[in-house]
């Protein structure tokens, strides 16, 4: 008979969350042997040293992680085992795209219907607009919407917008072809990222709408499909119609700038904007002021930001130089690409006490 410290394993299956099954299974394939097992009834005993291991071949087998890649995350260290799972996740998260991508050719195949033509654009320039444009999406925001992408496309351009409720991003491209018809949708951010990479290198891309999704279509390259978000994008062309007059105007370098956010040290900061310039300040007055020479017109202002509100907008501007359209010191910022204005991103301020 067991000793005491030992329990059966239908006890051992419960404390483990793994069936009596799975355990003869992993017994058997010599992944998790029972601690000891009775020479006369068969039955088998399990000791409580064995309960964490147990645990994690569950979490690992959840993960759909094949034995032999279990055993060596069991056997690796911390650092080894870490680097395993992440090479797993890769995996998985890759094979998804690739599967997904079978199956739209295949619906489009049984549908049997063209795409709809919407516009031709060039591709590097939509791969930098999307990478540009998206970072101001949301992620995990309970709103599907707004971790996804819109695109419209208009007679002369079409333009992509993207926003969190915090920062609001909008871009528009000039088509290389002019639009054949007016369309809009709001396509899944993830798979956009994945879809226009593949489109950096290539001349031109034709963008094809279908009843659930978007086709970027590229010469000899695989065709890249994308879902659309049935969720209702929110009405951005509404909140830019309702700011207020520009009272305050500053063109400052991009790079500057930036060197004084990521100089800064705390997670909110200010904006001072006076006649000699703009400078960077923190609420802690241990902490200087960081002076940038700047053209300034207009009323002197101080506004406050989140540090991962404002650095994102200002990082994604294209050119040497950025324009700060201020309105107040509790309306929305935009900043302009000072030689693009096609690209413009909101952020919103936080009070003076610094709360948002």
């Amino acid at each position: 008979m067991p000793n005491d410290e030992l329990m059966p394993i239908g006890a051992f299956a419960q404390r483990s969350g793994l069936t009596s099954s799975a355990l003869r299974f992993y017994a058997d394939s010599g992944l998790l042997p029972p601690a000891e097992v009775d020479p006369v009834s068969g039955y088998r005993y399990y000791s409580t040293d064995q309960v964490a291991r147990a645990t994690a071949v569950r979490q690992l087998r959840e993960l759909a992680m094949p034995l032999a890649a279990v055993e060596a995350v069991l056997g690796s260290g911390a650092d080894e085992a870490s680097r395993l799972l992440d090479e797993h996740v890769a995996k998985i998260v890759g094979d998804a795209a690739t599967v997904q991508q079978k199956a739209a050719v295949i619906k489009s195949a049984l549908g049997n219907t063209p795409g709809l033509p919407i516009a031709v654009v060039k591709g590097p320039v939509l791969a930098d607009a999307v990478e540009q444009v998206l970072t101001a999406a949301a992620h995990g925001s309970g709103m599907p919407a707004l971790a996804g992408l819109r695109i419209e496309a208009g007679r002369e351009a079409v333009t992509l917008t993207a926003t969190d409720r915090y920062r609001l991003s909008t871009r528009t491209l000039v088509p290389a072809e002019p639009p054949s018809q007016m369309w809009a949708g709001t396509v899944n951010g993830g798979e956009l990222r994945a879809a226009v990479a593949a489109s950096r290198r290539s001349p031109l891309v034709r963008l094809e709408a279908v009843s659930n999704g978007i086709w970027f279509r590229v010469a000899d390259r695989e065709d890249q499909h994308c879902r659309l978000l049935p969720e209702e994008f929110p009405d951005y062309r509404l909140m830019l119609a309702s700011l207020g007059e520009v009272t305050t105007r500053a063109t400052v370098s991009k790079d500057l700038l930036l060197r004084a956010l990521e100089e800064h040290p705390g997670e909110r900061l200010g904006l001072h904007v006076a006649d000699h310039g703009v400078s960077v300040v923190s609420a802690d007055d241990g902490h200087p002021e960081i002076p940038l020479p700047a053209t300034v017109a207009g009323q002197a202002l101080r506004i406050w930001f989140e540090l991962t509100t404002l650095y994102p907008a200002v990082s994604t501007a294209i050119g040497p130089d950025v324009l700060l359209d201020l309105r107040g010191h509790d309306q929305p910022v935009a900043i302009r690409s000072a030689d693009r204005g096609d690209l413009t991103t909101l952020a919103m301020p936080i009070k003076s006490d610094h709360s948002a």
